[in-house]
This record gives C-alpha cells, structure tokens and sequence, in this order.
C-alpha cells in the first residue's frame, strides 16, 4: 500500500510554497487570459491540482474538478478539522472559515476540464476484469456493493456528496482506499467507505484501481442529481 512519510509531506509543502512564490504575475502581459477574482485566489489550488483542477500525473494532487460541491466541501473541513491528514493542505486550510471553503467547493465543481488519458500499463485481462466485477456488480458473499450502486453506471459521481471515480490514477485510487481500509482517512458518520474497505483484500484493490484508471472520459461527466432508490448502506456524506 501506498505510505506517505512526513519527509515527503514536509518537501510537498516546500514545493507548494515555491510554486506560489514563483507564479508568474500575469498583470503586465496583454497575451494572457482575463482572470476573475476568484481564479486569482485559486492560484493556491491550482499551482498543485492544475489550472483547472484537472489533476497532475502524481499520486498527491488528483482531479477535483466537477466533483459535487457538498463532496469538495465535505473533504476540505475533513483536511481542516483532521479527518483528512496531508499536511500542505492542513496548514493551507486550518484557518479558512465554512462560507470560503464552500465558494472554494463550488468554483471547482462548476469546472469540467478535459480529462487525462487512461492508464495503459499492462495488466493480465484476469485482474480488469475482476475489478469490473467488483465496481459495477460488487460481492454479495462478503457484504461488498458494486461502487456503481453509489458512484452511479457512468461512475461520474451523485449528488450531493459522492465523487466521479474516472479521471484518477490507480496508484492515488489504490492509497485512497487503503487509508479508508486502515481508519486514517475518515467521513462523516456513519462512515460508509470505511465499512466497506475493511472487506476489501489488496487483490480487489489493485484490480478496481486499476479498472477505473483506465476507463475513458464518458460522454457526460457531470455527477447525476440523485440515483433511484436508497443506498445499499447508509452514508454520512449523503444523507437519505
């Protein structure tokens, strides 16, 4: 499983804090786009997630744009308040109060930037297609739902509080789930993805990482309003 160290914590914050300090002023240039206040104030989610919260080929930066509003909102108080434990975006968020976080929430969510390219390092058929069954049909015998129950067929995420899984690399997939798995990454309660990581062995992990990593951009990307029907397990995130 992926761990991260606070040396590499300590050497993300330095690079961070280089990035926002070299960030070129684009204020004397005719050539360069129109900025809204907003996207200025960005800049110190942006230097890491990209320009348009695309996400960076890295497992410590992923894509958060489009992702519901209450899902992005949800994990920054979870960074702020500690159910979240990363430390350049603790120490960026620890004083930024719930009405910013949420213009902060809704500016990335309205963004819907093209999405990277499906992994292709190759994989037997055998673990792609075990982790196809485990996303869109789950395992009944061991308690576990199909991510699609939750995350939706097209897997774009619902509103209002559960993500898209496409866009992310297996590797930041894989830590996330492990970090759920260990009770280190924590949700509001009734904390459904810890219930349901805590079933799940590294097998199933590697291969539901890596069969989400390299599904393509679907036609519509947007998180659909709400799915029919109840949850397969209740969900603190989203509320019945």
């Amino acid at each position: 499983m992926h761990r991260r160290t606070v040396g590499s914590s300590i050497q993300l914050l330095f690079y961070l804090l280089c990035a926002l300090c070299s960030m070129p002023s684009f204020a004397a240039s005719n050539d360069a786009p129109t900025l809204s206040p907003m996207d200025e104030k960005m800049r110190a989610c942006t230097s890491c997630h990209g320009v348009q919260g695309q996400g960076l080929n890295n497992d410590y930066f992923p894509r958060i744009a489009g992702k519901p509003a209450d899902y992005l909102f949800n994990q920054l108080t979870a960074f702020r308040d500690g159910g979240r434990t990363f430390p350049p975006m603790g120490y960026l968020l620890a004083f930024l109060p719930d009405d910013y976080l949420h213009k902060i929430s809704q500016y990335f969510a309205d963004l819907q930037p093209p999405y990277p390219n499906p992994d292709s390092n190759p994989l037997p058929q055998a673990t792609l297609d075990y982790g196809k069954q485990i996303v869109m049909r789950g395992d009944a015998k061991r308690g576990i739902p199909a991510c699609a129950a939750c995350h939706g067929d097209r897997l774009t995420g619902q509103q209002p509080g559960i993500p898209g899984l496409l866009g992310l690399h297996a590797s930041y997939i894989a830590g996330q789930m492990g970090t759920w798995r260990s009770g280190t990454r924590h949700a509001l309660a009734p904390d459904c993805m810890h219930t349901i990581a805590v079933k799940l062995n590294d097998r199933d992990i590697t291969a539901v990482s890596s069969w989400l990593a390299r599904q393509p951009r679907p036609a519509d990307p947007r998180p659909v309003a709400r799915l029919p029907g109840k949850l397969p397990l209740a969900c603190g995130s989203q509320p019945e």
